[in-house]
């Protein structure tokens, strides 16, 4: 039986980090990136903690075993991951319903999503979203992430939860395009 809660401890924290290393882009064929996804940023043990005492992510469990996460980052976290620095400054540059993201206080970002291999297909991805919103829905009216346009299967899941595509870009450092999505709790 998947549970899906947030996480509770250090070893749901080492779990999201084992589940993370099996699932690095680097880490994974290219027929599984293309046909199952994958994740790009490696997160620091340190930082990942500090980020769940601020705001607990949302992971499925089976058991003891992480087998899903869902991570939650709240803006302020930002300079804390390199790799996502470009991806706040983007959000804090582009506009929502007339009004600049910038000026918002009432979004945070997804910091990275996965689901191990034998889970996926089940909806757990789909039910640690609604978890989400469920946990979140009440402070903020915005989820926010950037998801490659070369990983298909996660386009697809990120629309079939409510997520609409706001912006693409092309970072010329990596030679990819991102897409930037913004799931609107309001709506």
């Amino acid at each position: 039986m998947i549970s899906i809660t947030t996480v509770q401890s250090d070893a749901d924290v080492r779990g999201i980090l084992t589940l993370q290393q099996a699932n690095l882009r680097k880490n994974v064929s290219a027929d599984v990136q293309a046909n199952q996804g994958f994740v790009t940023v490696e997160h620091d043990p340190d930082v990942l903690a500090r980020m769940n005492k601020a705001a607990p992510s949302v992971i499925a469990k089976d058991g003891d075993l992480v087998v899903g996460y869902a991570l939650t980052m709240m803006p302020e976290f930002g300079a804390d991951v390199p790799e996502l620095l470009p991806l706040f400054a983007l959000i804090n540059s582009l506009n929502y319903i007339g009004k600049p993201l910038a000026d918002r206080v009432d979004y945070y970002v997804m910091g990275q999503v996965c689901v191990a291999e034998g889970y996926r297909g089940q909806r757990v991805f789909d039910r640690m979203f609604q978890h989400h919103r469920d946990v979140y829905g009440d402070r903020y009216q915005l989820l926010i992430t950037d998801i490659s346009a070369n990983n298909t299967r996660s386009l697809r899941a990120h629309a079939r939860v409510g997520f609409d595509a706001i912006h693409e870009f092309y970072d010329s450092t990596i030679g990819e395009t991102w897409v930037v999505v913004l799931w609107d709790w309001q709506k």
